[in-house]
């Protein structure tokens, strides 16, 4: 997970272990933080403490690199494109949403407001991403 906030970092990893989905979940606070965990670069060169990641939670308004940013590097690295991309943000423009879309992001969610929202769409993710779809496997297997 990608966010700056550090209240929305520890509402997210609670609402994911409620939902019992926090086994091995990473954070970053901003875009540049990120492709550095995606590349394996500086504090992150070791892969066994920065495995590739089967989702991206990516919030868009962050400092140094934004989420549009770090996602339009993503999706142009023929490498790190199968990763899906779940902007979640408290941005409803519809600018962003269009924008972000066009860049290649899976999906698109404004934050929810209450905790109790964060936990029905942590749920609703976890579901999609993790029992529905069929992902391809990542170099790790």
């Amino acid at each position: 997970m990608a966010d700056d906030d550090e209240d929305d970092r520890l509402l997210a990893k609670d609402a994911l272990e409620e939902c019992r989905l926090a086994n091995d979940l990473h954070f970053v606070v901003d875009g540049e933080d990120l492709m550095d965990y995606l590349y394996h670069r500086g504090k992150y060169a070791q892969l066994i403490k920065s495995p590739r990641p089967s989702l991206i939670l990516l919030d868009l308004n962050m400092p140094k690199k934004d989420g549009r940013e770090a996602l339009q590097e993503i999706k142009g690295n023929p490498e790190l494109r199968p990763i899906p991309v779940i902007v979640l943000t408290t941005s409803k423009a519809e600018e962003d949403i269009y924008r972000t879309y066009d860049l290649g992001a899976n999906s698109y969610i404004a934050k929810p407001v209450t905790f109790e929202s964060l936990v029905s769409v942590m749920k609703t993710l976890g579901k999609y991403w993790f029992e529905i779809v069929e992902l391809p496997l990542n170099e790790a297997g």
